[in-house]
């Protein structure tokens, strides 16, 4: 009762001194960590960062958002690195640029706890995501990333042959150029499967840090399917280097069509399944310039092309090609050292089947302009694929390199098998 008659100066004197006391209290709090002696007062736990941080808490969604790659990344694949995901809500809008700002599509899942881009990214570039999700309360979440793909001195990829949805001859082995030099060459090789539908095993040889080819030990069968898989994204072919690659391929073989060169009987049957369906004439290369022996696989056809004696070596005194054919018909290419099986229309027809004259070549009668299918240049032409296997016999020169075209098949299985690296 006496505090309650207290006069006003001694209760200003009094509210001052409180005041100084609070004062000293807060400063305390701020600078210390320290709280009142009064845990009811205004001092207390109820002002402390731990109970703001609660009520804080409580006013946060609980969706929990994730970007991939993390914040800062770079090396990030170009395949499947980009994704967010959430738990404990759903993404209501992701954004992903570049750097420059151009918009890059994607689309949220249907049950929105996921976003993916909608096509591959490009390499060696920088990309935000801003994403953002709603827990059941409809509170909202927030999250950024930043990250830069492989570049292409850090990445590489295999250019392959034969191409998705052809059909090809039962001789076409998958061959894949790679554009670094492959050290890892295993681990490589087992992100890399080839199957047929025929059941075939199906190896893989290095020819050199660059190439691996896969076949089967005989040629494909025919009419099958083969099933070419690239799971090389993210493996390291060589230090520092890694794949970007992520791809299905599938090829059909059509027919079996094998074609057999006799450079002394100067003919070439032409078996389907085994059984010959035409023999025609020929003219091979002349004694002082063989043609190569062996199992050659057609990689390339021209309607028409030039033959310049000078790019494979054949040249005169003057530098100049021995000879310069700018329109030589129906043009198959055997090997990548200059070998074709082609149509030939300015030597005499009497040659054919008598002599051999080229210069490493198999010369078909033909005509000018590649427009008559009834020579025998312009049907086989029609009648062959990439693929076909032309088979050359008793040239009295020697095999051709097995990776000199796609000409593997003159390795036997076990030195095949031994270019395995797995």
């Amino acid at each position: 009762m006496e505090k309650r008659v207290m006069t006003d100066s001694k209760r200003r004197k009094g509210l001052t001194v409180a005041s100084a006391l609070l004062g000293g209290v807060l400063v305390l709090s701020a600078c210390s960590g320290g709280g009142s002696d009064d845990p009811k007062g205004e001092g207390g736990d109820s002002s402390s960062q731990a109970k703001v941080d609660e009520a804080a808490a409580k006013k946060s969604s609980e969706a929990q958002i994730k970007i991939t790659p993390k914040d800062g990344s770079d090396n990030a694949s170009i395949n499947s690195a980009a994704a967010v995901t959430v738990t404990k809500g759903t993404l209501t809008d992701v954004t992903m640029k570049t750097a420059a700002g151009a918009a890059v599509a994607g689309e949220i899942s249907a049950d929105k706890k996921s976003w993916k881009p909608s096509a591959q990214l490009e390499r060696a570039t920088a990309y935000k995501i801003a994403a953002t999700a709603k827990d059941s309360d409809g509170r909202a979440a927030h999250e950024n990333a930043s990250f830069t793909t492989v570049s292409p001195a850090n990445s590489f990829i295999g250019n392959f042959t034969p191409e998705d949805g052809s059909t090809v001859g039962v001789g076409m082995p998958v061959s894949i150029n790679f554009d670094k030099a492959i050290t890892n060459k295993a681990d490589v090789q087992k992100g890399i499967t080839v199957s047929s539908s025929s059941g075939q095993e199906v190896v893989g040889h290095w020819f050199n840090a660059n190439r691996l080819d896969f076949r089967p030990e005989e040629y494909w069968k025919g009419n099958s399917t083969v099933t070419l898989k690239l799971n090389l994204d993210g493996v390291e072919g060589a230090n520092g280097v890694y794949g970007v690659q992520q791809k299905t391929v599938t090829f059909k073989i059509g027919r079996n069509q094998v074609s057999i060169v006799d450079a002394q009987t100067k003919t070439m049957k032409v078996t389907q399944d085994g059984k010959t369906i035409r023999t025609i004439p020929i003219s091979a290369g002349s004694p002082e310039n063989k043609t190569y022996q062996g199992q050659m696989v057609i990689s390339e056809k021209f309607k028409e092309t030039r033959m310049n004696g000078a790019t494979v070596g054949f040249t005169d005194d003057d530098g100049k090609g021995e000879y310069d054919i700018k329109d030589v018909p129906n043009a198959m290419r055997l090997s990548n050292s200059g070998t074709f099986i082609h149509g030939n229309y300015w030597g005499a027809k009497s040659i054919f089947g008598s002599v051999n004259t080229s210069h490493g070549c198999v010369g078909l009668s033909d005509t000018k302009g590649a427009n008559d299918p009834n020579t025998p240049g312009g049907w086989f032409f029609s009648n062959s694929i990439i693929g076909d296997v032309v088979d050359v016999r008793n040239t009295g020169d020697k095999t051709i390199a097995p990776d000199n075209g796609l000409n593997g098949w003159n390795l036997d299985w076990a030195a095949w098998k031994a270019g395995s690296a797995v």
